[in-house]
Parts: structure tokens; C-alpha cells; sequence
């Protein structure tokens, strides 16, 4: 199975400028826990509601914080016509719930999160993978 055929292909995104404020908005609208931040039509950073949390409220930022400032930069990726299994595989590897996913040209086309993996690939696989991502060390994005 192809991670396109499982991923969340309508995928919301901010830009560097873009304010916490808006974002965390964004997020309630949409009811997601991350967004994807574009410029120039490149994935250059993902901001998600564990971001927000540690390096804004915790930090004593303002809302107006350009979210450059607190976002995940160095984002995890893999393509829509990688394996999920190998998508799940580096799930496991680098303990991340979530990759972004790129098209064949390299610009973003949706996210793989471990719900989309439990809702159309098995929850035996979201459970192993979640298993291997939480093993003693801080979850990233």
C-alpha cells in the first residue's frame, strides 16, 4: 500500500511570518495538531500544538511570534508513492508521529500521521510503530 492512498491529502499550511496566534487558529479550525510552513512553495518547517506549548507558552512568547521563530525545522518527509510500511518504518526510526509528505517534484502533498496509518492500514501496525517511536527518548514532532 502506497502512503498516498492512506495520508491526509488536504493539508492546511502557514507561512514563516504567519503569527502563533493565526496558526494555533488555524489549528482549532481545522482540527489538526500540526501545520506544514511553506515559502516559495518549499516545506521549510512544521509547527505542531507540542511547539506551541514548549516554545511559546513555556518560553513567555507573545502570540504574535512569527511561528519561523518556534517552528520544527529539518522536517521528516517521505514521498506518496513510498511504502507505508517504510513510511512507518521511519516512523519508528526517528520516533516521530507524523511525516510530511512530497510529491514526486519535491512540493508537499499531505501529511502521514499515526492516525492515518491506524484508520486504513491496521492498528497492529500504529501499535508497534507507536511502541518504537515512545522507547525513552522525547517525542519530536
Amino acid at each position: 500500500m502506497q502512503v498516498s492512498e492512506v495520508m491526509t491529502a488536504q493539508v492546511t499550511t502557514a507561512t514563516p511570518r504567519t503569527t502563533i496566534k493565526d496558526v494555533a487558529r488555524t489549528m482549532a479550525e481545522v482540527e489538526s495538531g500540526a501545520v506544514p510552513i511553506v515559502d516559495d512553495g518549499k516545506v521549510v518547517g512544521l509547527v505542531t500544538d507540542r511547539d506551541i506549548v514548549l516554545r511559546v507558552v513555556a518560553e513567555g512568547k507573545g502570540l504574535e511570534t512569527p511561528v519561523s521563530e518556534v517552528m520544527t525545522e529539518g522536517v521528516e518527509t517521505c514521498r506518496e508513492d513510498d511504502n507505508v510500511a517504510d513510511a512507518t518504518g521511519k516512523m519508528s526510526s526517528k520516533q516521530i508521529r507524523r511525516l510530511v509528505v512530497l510529491s514526486e517534484s519535491g512540493k508537499l502533498a499531505g501529511i502521514l500521521s499515526l492516525g492515518d496509518v491506524a484508520i486504513d492500514y491496521g492498528a497492529k501496525a500504529v501499535g508497534k510503530t507507536l511502541c518504537e517511536i515512545s522507547e525513552n527518548t522525547p517525542a519530536a514532532h
